[in-house]
């Protein structure tokens, strides 16, 4: 909370300016896919320079050239999508928890990068958002989803990854890109402006030609175990 008090007071001056340019093209279907992610990358920049953050990110060169793939991360918390957005070079939506439609702020940055909102408690609606995450990547347009759902809360230890996060990726035979998230729990989860660390690793791609003979919960463990391989190999570094 300490550094996010920090971020409001720095921002005085900031964040009135993006809150008026977001209400001004969140909606607006003239404003083009780079255009938003221009604004949304830029607001997510000030953020890391501002909040005393340090970050890692490699494998930008396994970025699949075409896009229309799914991001699959692990989830620490709040920060994990800053990072994503900072470091990916090319627009990507995101499936998010509905909770966070009514979040000051981060409401208006989920319209204007046309998130998919989904309610776990609801099959019906939960359905509808994976068949439009179908026809995103269909189209081309990258996503991010968690697969556990919701952030693990035990800091570099995740939770159960979940088949159906990839039901869209299968439909739409779409490249899967697992992303190793390491350290990114410490930056808002922790009481603390002191400089931070966080990782972002983009691992190898798992085309659909790899996993179109596995089950969506097969599909879950072979990206968690990828994962969890750079997630080891990296914290076995610092030790």
């Amino acid at each position: 909370m300490l550094r996010i008090a920090m971020l409001i007071v720095r921002g005085l001056f900031s964040l009135p300016i993006w809150f008026i340019q977001l209400q001004k093209i969140k909606e607006d279907e003239s404003v083009s896919r780079e255009q938003r992610y221009a604004l949304a990358q830029k607001i997510c920049a000030w953020i890391i320079k501002h909040g005393s953050i340090k970050p890692t990110v490699t494998g930008i060169e396994n970025l699949p050239s075409e896009d229309g793939y799914l991001i699959a991360p692990n989830h620490q918390g709040l920060f994990d999508a800053v990072l994503l957005c900072d470091s990916h070079p090319r627009f990507t939506t995101a499936v998010v928890k509905i909770e966070l439609v009514n979040v000051f702020f981060v409401k208006d940055l989920i319209k204007l990068l046309k998130a998919h909102a989904m309610d776990r408690q609801n099959l019906r609606q939960s359905m509808q958002v994976i068949r439009a995450v179908t026809e995103d990547l269909k189209n081309g347009i990258n996503c991010i989803i968690f697969p556990e759902g919701t952030r693990s809360k035990m800091g570099n230890t995740m939770g159960e990854f979940k088949g159906g996060s990839f039901k869209s990726a299968v439909n739409a035979k779409a490249t899967i890109v697992p992303v190793a998230m390491i350290d990114c729990f410490k930056v808002f989860d922790e009481n603390s402006c002191r400089t931070v660390y966080p990782q972002l690793h983009y691992l190898t791609p798992i085309t659909y030609e790899q996993y179109q003979d596995m089950s969506t919960e097969e599909i879950a463990q072979l990206v968690k175990s990828r994962i969890q391989e750079k997630i080891d190999e990296c914290l076995t570094e610092v030790r």
